[in-house]
């Protein structure tokens, strides 16, 4: 089934006096076609206007378009708590991988192979030793304040509560005109104490070199939004959550100096609902370490929690 949205002006016009207008609104619809009353209603009760006296809805049209409250196919909250359902978050680490540009690719191979193993054990027992050669920063990974700050707390610092089980809410910017992803995306979403995640679509570039140029990015204003409303961490499906252009990277400085993790590299969250389900992205407990790569991945269902 496809997504549909519908695309609309409109002017609100309240009993007591005054207006208000809006073009090009966009909203998540059932079936193929809403009725103008039913678009007036959602207006006045995702606004929540009061003293409306007439609602008027121009240049309606629907388009098709990937839904920004729910992702289509996902469970809802409150879904069936006998099913909690595993979403996974993570690219899959293949020797040879470019995650990052300048970075080298990791290498996999066998420390010890099982035809090799067959010289040391019994007959008929042999076993794999596998072996990786990697930067930290490879497939989707988390930052700690260490990658940032010196005197930052690293991965073996990190508070599990942090990473394990945290509530989460997608903040979906999909299809948006500009790269910067500003604070106002963030204003509907109540981030205090959650797993913020940015949804921005950019994942389908991946393993191209599409995926390189012109990612979407968080401003220092949005970063500074999120530190002050207690985000717990914050995650983008994008090449970096700062403009690579801007060596200062203020996102990654604010969030860290703050102790908010940062989860890069992220993918699948078109899967998620826009709230409702526990987010992990927990990395191995590793002393003099800054960023490592995570398995991350959403619980949905109250089960989960």
């Amino acid at each position: 089934m496809v997504d549909r949205r519908v695309c609309f002006d409109f002017e609100v016009v309240f009993s007591n006096g005054g207006g208000l207008q809006g073009q090009g609104f966009r909203l998540d619809i059932e079936g193929d076609d809403i009725e103008d009353d039913s678009l007036a209603a959602y207006i006045i009760r995702d606004l929540r206007l009061l003293m409306v006296g007439e609602v008027r809805i121009l240049n309606k049209r629907i388009i098709e378009e990937r839904h920004k409250r729910a992702a289509h196919g996902a469970e809802a909250p409150g879904g069936n708590a006998e099913a909690p359902r595993l979403v996974d978050l993570s690219h899959t680490i293949e020797n040879g991988m470019i995650t990052y540009k300048g970075l080298p690719a990791p290498l996999i191979c066998d420390h010890l192979s099982r035809q090799q193993s067959r010289e040391i054990y019994a007959e008929g027992t042999e076993f794999q030793i596998g072996r990786i050669d990697m930067v930290a920063n490879t497939g989707t990974y988390i930052d700690m304040p260490f990658h940032r700050y010196a005197d930052g707390h690293d991965l073996a610092g990190l508070p599990l509560q942090r990473v394990s089980g945290v509530p989460g809410v997608v903040v979906r910017v999909e299809g948006a005109a500009e790269r910067a992803i500003d604070w106002q995306h963030f204003v509907p979403v109540e981030c205090r104490g959650k797993a913020v995640l940015v949804h921005t679509g950019w994942d389908r570039h991946w393993r191209t070199d599409r995926y390189f140029e012109g990612h979407p990015f968080l401003t220092e204003k949005a970063a500074r939004y999120l530190r002050d409303e207690g985000a717990a961490l914050v995650g983008i499906d994008s090449l970096n959550i700062d403009d690579t252009a801007d060596g200062a990277r203020p996102v990654h400085s604010i969030l860290l100096a703050a102790g908010i993790p940062i989860v890069e590299h992220l993918t699948g969250l078109g899967a998620l609902p826009a709230s409702g389900f526990r987010f992990s992205a927990v990395p191995p407990k590793i002393s003099g370490m800054g960023t490592f790569p995570v398995r991350a991945h959403a619980c949905l269902g109250f089960t989960c929690g």
